[in-house]
């Protein structure tokens, strides 16, 4: 089964717009009708949801494309060995994020505490 942009969308709560950047960015596969028309197989609902889970967790589209295939077709893949590095570059990226608004959020508190 055949889905246009419009259903795809409509499937996986993300916009057409998204889909089509998605589709330019060869994270889909799609072919044209004559008319002109993108249509999408049944299994792009799945990769439109395992794409949007790894936007989620902080991967670029860039990155995203990188992956094999076991991280970008299988809806909630959370592990290939070949993205393993990845991830935990990642994941210590969002950690240093994390101490630095903490430190921010620190010197804050202090100076609304003496402007008390």
């Amino acid at each position: 089964m055949q889905l246009s942009i419009g259903e795809l969308a409509k499937k996986t709560g993300v916009s057409v717009r998204a889909i089509r950047h998605y589709d330019k960015h060869d994270l889909l596969t799609s072919h044209r009708s004559y008319n002109g028309y993108r249509w999408f197989p049944e299994h792009s609902v799945a990769q439109v949801r395992q794409i949007q889970r790894l936007i989620g967790a902080g991967f670029s589209i860039a990155e995203i494309r990188s992956f094999p295939d076991c991280m970008r077709l299988i809806e909630g893949a959370a592990f290939c060995p070949e993205t393993q590095a990845l991830q935990h570059k990642r994941l210590t990226e969002i950690e240093q994020q994390l101490a630095e608004l903490d430190l921010r959020k620190k010197r804050l508190i202090e100076m609304l505490s003496q402007d008390a």
